[in-house]
């Protein structure tokens, strides 16, 4: 198995929360082909969707259920063909330090050719919990 760089899991990372932050849904969609492999997986407490197909219909939905949000990224840890990281989920105008709406940690898992195989999510807080 070829390993991939911690700064490639880093790259891989951000570009999969660009995806969940890009609202345009061609635009979108050309963002999950492009970071997805074409049998990735996405797996939280609220869904498991494979394919790409899915999981663009996945985030349109989630954009849906939270307008004008955006995901930021915390710190990622990786190896081998994993990361893990933290994100924010708030309101797209706020500061940097206003408190979010939504916490979650989430486990990626790169294929060798460099696009997300799975991911697994879990939520720290949410609306109401």
């Amino acid at each position: 198995m070829t390993e991939l760089t911690a700064t490639a899991l880093q790259q891989l990372a951000e570009r999969y929360l660009a995806v969940w932050n890009e609202t345009d849904p061609a635009a979108r969609r050309k963002l999950v082909d492009e970071v997805w492999a074409e049998d990735g997986r996405y797996t939280d407490p609220l869904a498991a969707v494979a394919g790409r197909d899915a999981i663009d219909g996945l985030i349109g939905a989630a954009q849906a259920q939270f307008p004008g949000m955006r995901f930021t990224l915390g710190p990622v840890d990786a190896h081998h063909d994993i990361a893990r990281f933290t994100w924010n989920l708030g309101p797209a105008d706020a500061p940097a330090d206003a408190e979010p709406l939504v916490i979650g940690f989430d486990v990626l898992t790169a294929t060798p050719d460099g696009r997300i195989g799975a991911v697994y999510g879990f939520l720290d807080r949410v609306p109401g919990a």
